[in-house]
């Protein structure tokens, strides 16, 4: 069932369009969803960073792998356990960059101690086990293959919507297909992104105890993100697409006066609509970790509670009660009850 609701909403999500196309709605298609969605996206979006912004953050609660620093002899660790603003900056640099904390990733698994259950018994017969962790360099991987060549596909399709293209974006198209494999090109990173796709996918699937803790929630975006990969690519190779009449939409909605072509085909418009219910569910779904890395206090703030006081600023103020009043209060009935005052009255 955690499976099947996510598998149902991208069907509905790609049946949706056609539909819509059947019924002559090109033109909402075309214009009316893409604006929808990128103002759902930029409204939620914003309230979602503003809504972390002012979340009080009263303490130093930076999470730390390395040694911090203490007394001048003994060396810190400036990235893992950074004390100033330039080792946060370079702790987040590569967090985001590099997928840091992701590179120690383990797994664990039993291994057996070699010894016996009992004295009476082999070793070889019945071993006890442990638990041992070792590295797991696989969703690291992946993880950075993901996020990398879906950072290059969207910067590769900002040739539809500027003109003159700029010569940045051509040499990232350019070295993008530096193999020259097929005819149109197959993109080394449409080819990566679905690697990493299946293996995200399938991770959570195959693997017992992460699929126990997998939600509907963590299926849809893979499912999503995958169906907009086989359309685009459906859409390169097979159904083919007049480029110029999608980069005239794509700078008529850059200028705001978008003019929807006369032949685009069914496979775009599905393209497309899964891109606006991308861009519409981002900010609300757990893909907005994307902003949330920037503001999370457990990797932006300095670990540097040893040489400074940090005082709640949320504090309330509050009316202390000394034990001299305490016992002034309850003087009579501490002394009824046996137990010794200060002073007397």
């Amino acid at each position: 069932m955690t499976l099947f609701v996510p598998l149902i909403a991208v069907a509905l999500l790609i049946v949706l369009p056609l539909a819509g196309r059947a019924a002559g709605g090109d033109g909402w298609l075309a214009v009316s969803v893409p604006y929808a969605a990128l103002a759902v996206f930029v409204a939620g979006f914003v309230r979602r960073v503003v809504r972390w912004a002012n979340t009080p953050v009263p303490f130093r609660i930076p999470t730390t792998a390395g040694q911090g620093r203490s007394l001048a002899w003994i060396r810190p660790d400036r990235l893992d356990n950074p004390t100033t603003a330039w080792g946060v900056l370079g702790r987040m640099a590569l967090e985001i960059l590099c997928f840091r904390s992701l590179f120690r990733n383990t797994k664990q698994r039993l291994a057996p101690t070699g010894k016996a259950v009992s004295a009476a018994e082999p070793v070889t017969a019945a071993c006890v086990y442990r638990p041992v962790y070792v590295s797991a360099k696989g969703l690291w991987f992946f993880a950075l293959l993901f996020h990398g060549s879906l950072l290059v596909i969207v910067l590769r399709h900002l040739r539809f919507f500027l003109t003159p293209v700029p010569a940045w974006v051509e040499s990232l198209i350019a070295l993008d297909g530096l193999f020259a494999v097929g005819l149109p090109t197959v993109y080394l990173s449409d080819a990566a992104l679905l690697a990493a796709l299946l293996f995200l996918f399938f991770r959570r699937v195959l693997i017992p105890q992460v699929r126990y803790i997998t939600l509907a929630a963590d299926y849809f975006p893979l499912l999503l993100i995958g169906a907009i990969a086989v359309s685009g690519l459906l859409m390169r190779h097979v159904f083919k697409v007049d480029l110029n009449q999608v980069k005239a939409l794509a700078v008529g909605w850059a200028t705001f006066s978008p003019a929807v072509p006369a032949e685009l085909g069914a496979f775009f418009f599905v393209h497309l609509f899964l891109v606006c219910a991308l861009a519409a569910y981002l900010p609300f779904g757990k893909l907005m970790h994307l902003a949330g890395v920037f503001l999370s206090p457990t990797r932006n703030l300095a670990n540097d509670n040893r040489r400074r006081r940090h005082v709640n600023p949320w504090n309330a103020p509050v009316k202390v009660h000394p034990y001299a009043e305490y016992e002034d209060e309850f003087r009579g009935k501490m002394k009824a009850a046996g137990i010794p005052v200060e002073r007397e009255e």
